[in-house]
């Protein structure tokens, strides 16, 4: 069978046997030990849709219970294959799938105003108890930022927004616009510690309720705003444009307007952050279940697909940081943390809507451990002066904001 050829390929570290619908078995690696991995096909068929598709097919197969773990984890099951495969690793059979894919990733990645609010509902407006399930207690949907590695997940999103807020270098006052404010703890935080005059825009009308109701909780609605917007129907300007894991929404045919937007929203002595996933491979395509299942005209960028939009807009990059593992280590607590909320998830929704999301987030690090994901942060002004020469005021920054923190407050869970 075609997946038999696809594996003796790949395989050559860790140990999978793989059981077809006949009950015969093949088995692939390392000899069988107490680490092997075992995996049913239940149905016939389902090993040559993923020889041929796997990027949607393997996805798929597990959501309808076609591909059945026996020993292991779906995680552990991905895991073999994609560290076996490496970031630059060509699957057989691929190639007229790629072709495709690489055609039609410019339609996919089509996003006017309409599309977006369609494709950001269809992931974002899903009942908020699903995401009480897995998140931190600020509800941080993006990657943590982990100072140590015994770091635990609330303290990794409050270092990632700490570390944001000191390359953003706020001072009191300033009008600081953060674009896909999600459901409101970053905005809320630069107010709050750095006295900043924060609107928040997004798309989602389940992350702007709660966003606005915790403003209003926590007394800063005079300081915070959310709105429902598109970024590219604002005006003025502000002294502050930060974005946190929304550009992965933008679509590469909209570079050109997003950071247009940004610099004509930016005043001539802002400062701009945009935190986004990124590939360390350069341009690719959506993998097919993720933009079928999870993020549809989502897009994860090389930079040299964003370096030449940004120097299109006349903008400066006043610095770039990479982030390797840390996105890695926030999927694994949120994967942790899912699974141990299965039957809550599964009231909410179903079996199949489960083995759906394990399948996302173990999907996810798999790809930041071994397929060459990484996240990067791009500081951006529109002055070559509107920031210190050296990067000392970053790290004197986290000092300082460290010691101006408040206390945590948990995140009211959804009714």
């Amino acid at each position: 069978m075609l997946l038999d050829v696809v594996l003796k390929s790949i395989i050559k570290t860790g140990a999978l046997t793989v059981i077809d619908h006949r009950n015969q078995s093949r088995h692939y690696g390392d000899p069988p030990g107490p680490d092997s991995v075992v995996i049913r096909l239940t149905k016939p068929g389902t090993d040559t849709r993923l020889a041929l598709d796997p990027n949607l097919a393997v996805g798929e197969a597990y959501m309808d219970g076609s591909l059945v773990i026996e020993k292991g984890t779906i995680y552990d099951f991905l895991a073999v294959v994609i560290s076996n495969l490496g970031p630059h690793g060509r699957l057989p059979f691929s190639g007229l799938q790629r072709f495709i894919e690489r055609f039609t990733r410019f339609w996919h990645q089509f996003n006017p105003i309409s599309t977006a609010t369609r494709n950001v509902q269809h992931h974002y407006d899903l009942d908020g108890r699903l995401y009480d399930l897995f998140l931190d207690t600020d509800k941080q949907y993006s990657c943590a930022y982990f100072p140590t590695p015994d770091a635990t997940l609330e303290q990794a999103q409050l270092a990632k927004k700490r570390h944001i807020a000191a390359k953003l270098r706020i001072e009191p006052g300033m009008k600081v616009l953060e674009i896909g404010s999600g459901w409101g703890g970053l905005g809320l935080y630069l107010a709050e510690t750095c006295g900043a005059d924060v609107t928040g825009v997004t798309l989602s009308t389940e992350q702007h309720t709660i966003s606005t109701s915790r403003a209003q909780e926590r007394g800063l609605s005079d300081r915070v705003k959310f709105h429902i917007q598109d970024y590219r129907t604002l005006a003025g300007q502000f002294d502050r444009i930060v974005s946190v894991g929304m550009f992965e929404h933008v679509g590469v045919p909209h570079y050109g307007e997003y950071f247009g937007s940004v610099s004509r929203l930016l005043k001539d002595d802002g400062v701009a952050l945009i935190h986004s996933i990124g590939r360390m491979d350069g341009p690719g395509t959506t993998p097919g279940f993720i933009r079928k299942y999870i993020f549809p005209g989502g897009y994860i960028p090389g930079v040299s697909e964003v370096v030449p939009a940004i120097e299109r807009n006349g903008l400066w990059i006043t610095d770039m940081e990479i982030l390797r593992l840390h996105y890695a280590e926030t999927l694994k607590h949120w994967r942790q943390r899912f699974m141990a909320q299965w039957d809550k998830a599964k009231a909410l929704y179903d079996e199949r809507f489960c083995r759906m999301w394990e399948f996302y987030l173990a999907a996810s690090e798999v790809a930041f451990r071994h397929w060459g994901n990484m996240v990067f942060q791009v500081q951006l002004t529109k002055r070559v002066d509107s920031l210190p020469l050296t990067r000392d005021y970053m790290h004197d920054g986290e000092l300082a904001l460290a010691g101006m923190e408040k206390p945590q407050r948990p995140f009211a869970k959804t009714a």
